[in-house]
């Protein structure tokens, strides 16, 4: 009986640390894009969070946030977001020397297993002259 217990005792506590193994964060941003409309050329910057929540089950680490330009400077949480908790990335764009129409991007890289590790961030706007 005691061997059989123990067996049961075994394949329980198996079935618990496979269960744990299948915890995993996830990601879900309420708007992945953001139109700051006109700007005017003589503006030293403009910004915009994007809200997310960490709608896993384990988790989220943001490991970094890489912007396609150097106008367009991201900020990040640097500890980890729980399950169901939210937080924010800022990005701030200098529109010093663009005239126009403009797109920039934010690559953001978390823990995420799989094709879901990165999400593309994308700001937009038309910068007028001074």
């Amino acid at each position: 009986m005691k061997k059989i217990l123990a067996i049961m005792l075994l394949c329980l506590m198996a079935a618990g640390v496979y269960a744990a193994d299948k915890k995993k964060p996830a990601i879900t941003f309420k708007e992945t894009t953001h139109d700051f409309g006109v700007i005017k050329g003589f503006t030293d910057w403009v910004e915009h969070e994007f809200e997310f929540t960490n709608s896993g089950d384990a988790p989220l680490a943001i490991a970094t946030v890489t912007a396609n330009c150097g106008c367009t400077k991201p900020e990040f949480p640097a500890k980890p977001i729980a399950p169901g908790k939210s937080g924010k990335i800022k990005i701030r764009f200098t529109p010093k020397g663009i005239k126009g129409d403009f797109t920039r991007t934010a690559k953001v890289y978390t823990n995420i297993k799989g094709k879901d590790k990165t999400v593309i961030l994308t700001i937009s706007g038309n910068v007028i002259p001074k």
